[in-house]
């Protein structure tokens, strides 16, 4: 049976019913402004995320892995995320792991249809062999995706770190996490439309997860990107810039430095830094 229960983020904003009327300059104000919201609301579940960032670190130091799981458009954010990681902080591509309901395919053509099987997230997360050395984050603005549910079920039975982000506090994605990061942004403005205010706050909070976590983990010196991954000129000119501002010679320098060494910036700071 259809769940027809109106959750905040299928509710009408009360805001932007007139939005359809407004010139052009007024509508993308009001979007900007309803898009604030988002910002704001994550103050209330800022220690639940940094309790989350603590977990995943102790992951991480432990040989763990962390994965996110979600269904279109929570699903996108999860995988760009983890895909982000290796490239960034020059780890593994297995350490961070994305899921989306519907695999790769769905992240350029709409699949949503695959989040309505809790056995196919169960079953997903039940092959990976996750264990208590793992952490899962099951994303979902509705807090109520049988996709994610049945992952989280998963690896809650591995004995895994179970963590949950949604726009629908004390939805069954909370009642199925340890850490809950539920973010109360209100009715979308344009009704259902998560992509906007729920989306935003979901990728706030996954930047702040995986950076965070990398942060504690030694994968960033000050606030530079120490582990980064040269695999293009731009990269290249941005490490020389790094091992530049970190052992104090100049540009040209440091770009010499890395060539003799692999590029490695852990080892030129190593090497020469006074």
């Amino acid at each position: 049976m259809i769940n027809t229960d109106r959750i905040n983020t299928e509710k009408r904003n009360p805001n932007t019913t007139h939005i359809d009327t407004l010139p052009t300059l007024d509508m993308v104000t009001l979007m900007h402004s309803e898009s604030k919201r988002a910002y704001d609301a994550i103050d209330a579940v800022l220690p639940q995320v940094a309790q989350a960032v603590d977990k995943i670190a102790e992951a991480f130091e432990n040989g763990g892995h962390l994965y996110y799981v979600g269904a279109g458009t929570s699903g996108r954010l999860g995988v760009l995320d983890a895909s982000e990681c290796p490239p960034t902080f020059g780890v593994d591509d297995t350490l961070v792991v994305g899921i989306i309901a519907g695999g790769d395919k769905a992240l350029r053509k709409s699949s949503e249809g695959a989040e309505d099987s809790f056995d196919t997230g169960y079953n997903e997360i039940k092959s990976r062999d996750l264990n208590a050395n793992d952490v899962l984050v099951g994303i979902a603005a509705s807090g109520r995706t049988p996709y994610v549910l049945g992952a989280m079920a998963a690896a809650r039975e591995a004995g895994a770190t179970v963590c949950s982000i949604s726009s629908s506090p004390g939805s069954k994605l909370d009642e199925a996490a340890d850490i809950r990061m539920s973010v109360d942004t209100g009715p979308e403005v344009v009704t259902g439309s998560t992509r906007l205010k729920s989306g935003t706050a979901q990728k706030l909070i996954l930047n702040m997860l995986s950076t965070c976590s990398m942060i504690k983990t030694g994968r960033v010196y000050e606030n530079l990107m120490i582990c980064v991954r040269p695999t293009n000129d731009k990269l290249k000119a941005r490490c020389a810039n790094i091992v530049s501002e970190i052992i104090d010679v100049t540009a040209e320098e440091a770009y010499s430095l890395l060539s003799e060494n692999e590029f490695d910036i852990k080892k030129v700071i190593d090497k020469y830094k006074k």
